[in-house]
């Protein structure tokens, strides 16, 4: 048995491997996606089951999710062809094997020891471009894989450290950005290695024993507590049910929905009542399904560590032909989208239940907007990025304003890296008023941004979501605002038929694309808020005097501050 002390050392120790490897790639990677936005994970997968044994805490945790399945597809592969070989690096992006769409790209490497195969170290990183028709691969009209990009299985990228350069030549042909690519892949080679002579130090320090025993011990125990959690929780069947605006093909509203039954120290996640698979790009994987399951719980449960174990007492039930559940070449561009939705739905079945643990729902879509065109030069440029919104209120205070979407720890790419690296400028980055849920702890704050090319021309590109259904509040809180967006034409401002998606926008130079996001919903009934927070957010132009009363039942003076007596009255006629 392995005593508490070396276990914490060990933790922390493998901790900051996985780390470091997110640190060098971060660093090195080409697209402003990675280096700047953090769009990438790294971590270390069980030789025999690919489980998630470590995961770095600064990359995306909806991937660590998904690579257990990538890692065990490609033990499969291995086992399969007979041919794994110290030195082998396997590269696919492959969304219905172990992915998530196919802009991320996955680099597997065995660690051998001693003539065996001691783990798996992965890297995951979404590369600028990946061909198919729609320049930054976010294509919402998709109708099938093909139209989203080139789709790689799992195949050696090295063989016994030997690289392979026909396939980077494969890949760098099928890119408008080939730089960027090979930028990224480098990239994402140098943190394996690096993860691997870091692995490597700390087996040489404390033994492979030791450490196996280890990482036994942190999983065990992370099923342990993750049951002893459920435990706590009243037994019983919890429902809730959440919309998707479309799924940019046919405009119909696609419902996710969730029974989420308690039992002793056991979960059952049910989406049989979720809607069938759809045409358009907003179907996901059974891997990507559980990846956010395993995203949404760790929010709930934060003390729980986070591999494999977090998953034991959890089952879930997703039929074959639900959208959640979907097989080649159903179209999967858009999945940030509807794992966002099932992390919502979570919330939402235990608020009743838990509502210590639970938050508001965040604003719910990573808005991927892309802009592309030519420069005068000839020169081929894509302007791939994600924009932030607000994050739920919660028991302890008002959420974030601003925020990433919760399946990830990525920050939002900065205005003057956008400006530098392309031909746009933005002439509104700011915080979106009225936007936040109210409640007794309210919505943080989506935001606004407006976008102008400088170029003579260019194509735009929305994928987005919650256009038509908000974020919604829990425990008595409101929804937040929902999506907004427009776009500038010669006969002035227009919005897509079907709100938060488009393809085929053509702007001018000096025409703008002008965003507003969903702030995240409320906590709590917002007539329980505190008068002097709601003149606060008043002073800082959070909520507008309209809000303030209608909403939250306060009454301002001429200078902003609470007038006592008319709020009171108001609050009082209010909740008769």
């Amino acid at each position: 048995m392995i005593d508490p002390v070396t276990l914490a050392v060990l933790k922390g120790r493998l901790e900051q491997i996985a780390d470091e490897m997110d640190a060098t790639l971060f660093r090195s990677a080409f697209n402003p996606i990675i280096a700047e936005a953090h769009d990438a994970s790294h971590g270390l997968y069980h030789a025999e089951t690919g489980e998630t044994l470590v995961q770095g805490k600064s990359g995306l945790p909806i991937f660590v999710g998904a690579m257990s399945f990538a890692v065990k597809a490609v033990i499969e592969k291995a086992a399969k062809d007979g041919d794994l070989a110290d030195g082998d690096v396997y590269i696919f992006n492959d969304p219905y094997d172990g992915g998530t769409h196919l802009s991320d790209f996955r680099l597997v490497r065995p660690l051998y020891r001693d003539g065996k195969v001691f783990c798996y170290l992965a890297s995951v990183g979404h590369w600028h471009d990946v061909g198919g028709n729609v320049p930054g691969n976010y294509n919402p009209v998709a109708t099938e894989s093909f139209q989203e990009g080139m789709l790689i299985p799992p195949v050696k990228l090295f063989r016994k450290g030997e690289l392979r350069q026909d396939i980077v030549d494969i890949m760098q042909a099928n890119s408008r950005l080939p730089g960027s690519l090979y930028g990224d892949l480098n990239g994402q080679i140098n943190a394996l290695e690096l993860g691997e002579k870091r692995l490597n130090a700390l087996l040489d320090e404390y033994t492979d024993l030791t450490v196996s025993e280890a990482l036994t011990e942190l999983r065990n125990r992370a099923a342990k507590l993750m049951a002893a959690n459920i435990s706590d929780l009243p037994d019983g069947t919890y429902s809730a049910e959440d919309y998707l605006d479309n799924d940019g093909i046919i405009d119909e509203p696609l419902k996710i929905a969730l029974d989420l039954t308690i039992k002793g120290d056991q979960m059952i996640l049910d989406f049989t009542r979720s809607s069938d698979a759809c045409a358009g790009p907003v179907n996901i994987a059974l891997s990507t399904a559980v990846a956010s399951i395993y995203v949404a719980t760790k929010h709930l449960f934060t003390e729980v560590p986070a591999n494999a174990g977090v998953l034991e007492p959890i089952e879930v039930i997703i039929p074959k032909t639900s959208l959640l559940n979907v097989r080649a070449p159903k179209p999967v561009g858009g999945y940030t989208e509807t794992i966002l939705r099932i992390i919502d739905v979570i919330f939402c079945a235990l608020a009743d239940v838990a509502p210590g643990r639970v938050n508001g729902c965040a604003y719910g879509t990573i808005n991927a907007l892309s802009l592309a065109g030519h420069r005068k030069d000839g020169s081929r440029w894509v302007m791939f990025s994600f924009f932030g919104g607000g994050h739920g209120g919660h028991p302890e205070g008002d959420g974030l304003n601003h925020g990433n979407a919760p399946i990830s720890t990525a920050t939002i790419p900065p205005a003057e890296i956008l400006e530098s690296a392309y031909p746009v400028m933005f002439n509104q980055w700011a915080l979106r008023p009225d936007s936040g849920g109210p409640g007794r702890n309210r919505g943080g704050l989506g935001a606004i941004y407006e976008i102008e090319l400088l170029e003579e021309s260019s194509d735009v590109f929305l994928f987005g979501e919650r256009g038509k259904y908000a974020p919604p509040g829990v425990v008595g809180g409101q929804p937040a605002a929902k999506n907004k967006f427009t776009y500038q034409q010669d006969d002035g401002d227009h919005v897509p038929p079907m709100v938060s998606k488009m393809v085929g926008i053509k702007l001018k130079k000096g025409q703008s694309v002008h965003l507003e996001t969903p702030g995240g919903g409320g906590y709590g009934p917002p007539k329980e808020r505190d008068p002097e927070a709601v003149s606060r957010d008043f002073a800082l132009g959070f909520v507008s005097r309209e809000s303030a009363l209608n909403d939250y039942g306060v009454a301002l003076d001429a200078g902003g501050g609470v007038d006592v007596v008319e709020t009171s009255v108001y609050r009082k006629e209010t909740q008769s």
